[in-house]
């Protein structure tokens, strides 16, 4: 059976405090989010469309606090369980500190599928969903939604948008064609229009560069046959933090396949796949604090010393990250090695209490 009994009784403990942890942490964030985007309020988009905005954001900051809750929320389920001597009245009983932890993993493996869930299907387009609710309100009904800018290579090409438009529009486009290290060609539009299979551009003007001059010609509208689609651009463009792992993953795949480095996406695409191995670890830690060195202090201790914890594992991960990027090594690392080292730390813990 998945859960016997006491199983279920340790499910519930831990749990239950997990969400108590969430809804508080949710609860801070909200209030001072609410307070500091009140500054935003213009136009239709006034202070109970900032507040419906940050609700329609829970989905990702749920799963961004995640890690904290559980780590935290494991501590005062566990600790509750210790300071009325329920644990000590298990161990007594013949039940063993391997088979008491896994009684707190199984609740920690739902709670790790519910979150995949969220990243994979929910929090993309909730995230996606109210940006553009939110700039609906502000600029009035029809407004067009417009993702940030930035650059992409393809092939011999660099490209530079200025943004990506909901209604498949590029605004401020710039393609740079080099040939070796030598720039060949310039070309810049106001526009590009997708047309189903292929871009329209729009006020198009190509510079020509040779060795002793250059040439310059000017086009109302010009084809512009490519692999990026507006689906690719959108995902390009958009937010890389709030992505789903199989947008991540193809991303990545893109750049590979253009040559490029893909640590970035890569980087998160793990963060979220290793999930289950990040809360465990963080449980691991939990454990240790309630059975380990810190059993006899006072609860409140306890949840300091995690929330310290549970800091450095960020501030951890958050180095790690652009190191990848620097030294080259892979991003799976970058994931792993905070939660290896957490691991690390709860077993050595925990053995000491023999």
């Amino acid at each position: 059976m998945l859960f016997n009994r006491l199983d279920g009784y340790i499910a519930r403990q831990v749990l239950g405090a997990i969400l108590i942890v969430q809804v508080v942490l949710l609860g801070l964030d909200l209030v001072i989010t609410y307070i500091n985007d009140l500054g935003d309020v213009e136009g239709d988009y006034g202070a109970l469309q900032v507040f419906l905005y940050l609700l329609m954001r829970l989905p990702w900051r749920f799963y961004q606090y995640a890690p904290v809750g559980v780590l935290i929320g494991a501590l005062i389920g566990l600790g509750s369980m210790a300071s009325s001597n329920e644990l000590t009245v298990m161990r007594a009983a013949g039940r063993s500190l391997v088979s008491i932890l896994w009684g707190v993993l199984k609740p920690v493996i739902l709670v790790v599928v519910m979150l995949l869930l969220i990243a994979e299907f929910v929090s993309p387009r909730t995230e996606q969903f109210a940006n553009a609710w939110r700039l609906e309100q502000k600029q009035g009904e029809g407004a067009v939604v417009t993702e940030r800018g930035g650059w992409q290579r393809e092939g011999d090409s660099f490209y530079r948008f200025g943004a990506i438009r909901g209604d498949n529009t590029v605004l401020d486009l710039t393609r740079y064609r080099f040939s070796g290290r030598s720039l060949e060609q310039a070309t810049s539009a106001d526009r590009a229009v997708w047309e189903g299979d292929h871009w329209e551009l729009e006020n198009v003007a190509i510079t020509r560069f040779f060795q002793e001059r250059t040439e310059t010609e000017q086009h109302d509208r010009l084809t512009w046959r490519t692999d990026l689609t507006p689906a690719q651009l959108s995902r390009l463009l958009r937010d890389i933090e709030t992505q789903s792992p199989s947008e991540l993953l193809a991303y990545a795949r893109y750049l590979e396949a253009q040559g490029q480095r893909a640590t970035e996406p890569l980087l998160y695409f793990w963060q979220k796949m290793l999930m289950p191995l990040t809360m465990a670890s963080l449980v691991l830690v939990a454990a240790s604090f309630v059975f380990g060195p810190l059993r006899s202090v006072a609860a409140g201790t306890r949840v300091f010393y995690g929330v310290i914890v549970g800091l450095c594992f960020k501030y951890l991960q958050d180095l790690l990250a652009p190191a990848s990027t620097i030294f080259g090594f892979s991003p799976i690392w970058a994931v792993l090695g905070p939660t290896l080292l957490s691991a690390a730390l709860g077993l050595y813990l925990l053995r000491r209490t023999g």
